[in-house]
């Protein structure tokens, strides 16, 4: 089943969070992210989704295009790993190497921070300016598993450039849309 991102309005201050790399085993921070950047992306991904392995190579490649002209990158987990036990901090650091991520893999075990952030699905996608506001909110593009458009990361990178040009990102933004975060069951 595939879910649509909520909506968080755009000119939103991000919100700073502490999670752990699981990657380094390091606390990361949104200002370790995006301090100094003229922008910083945060996208809820997986590692199961198959709307996640359709893209992850491709965003790979954009945020090493991306590195030099100071956009910082952070994948953030959020599922649940006793609902999806192949999202475990293990497992994450073990995708992340497969797919040698040039950005930290953090686990956001509490969900605080998909919740702060109203973040729906995976992947999910968030693009901050240099001051921390939402500029960004959505997919990454139009391709879809199994739909035979490729994978381009247009969406992504038509905010990034329109950044890097010192404009605004068209406020015309279409919903990520993929897998579900898994949320914890009450107790």
């Amino acid at each position: 089943m595939t879910y649509a991102s909520s909506e968080l309005s755009l000119g939103t201050k991000a919100h700073d969070f502490a999670l752990l790399d699981t990657i380094t085993d390091r606390l990361f921070s949104l200002r370790d992210i995006g301090m100094g950047k003229k922008a910083t992306v945060l996208f809820f991904t997986c590692n199961h989704c198959p709307y996640v392995h359709h893209i992850i190579d491709k965003v790979v490649e954009i945020a090493e295009k991306y590195k030099p002209q100071e956009v910082g990158f952070a994948a953030i987990n959020a599922n649940d790993a006793s609902v999806s036990p192949q999202d475990g901090p293990e497992q994450m650091k073990a995708f992340a190497n497969e797919h040698n991520f040039p950005f930290p893999y953090l686990y956001d075990q509490t969900q605080q921070v998909a919740r702060t952030y109203k973040a729906a699905s995976t992947p999910e996608f968030f693009v901050f300016d240099a001051e921390f506001k939402l500029v960004y909110h959505g997919q990454f593009d139009n391709s879809r598993p199994s739909s035979g458009e490729p994978v381009t990361g247009s969406d992504l990178t038509d905010a990034l450039d329109a950044i890097l040009q010192g404009h605004k990102p068209d406020a015309t933004q279409q919903p990520a849309v993929g897998c579900s975060i898994k949320w914890k069951r009450p107790n």
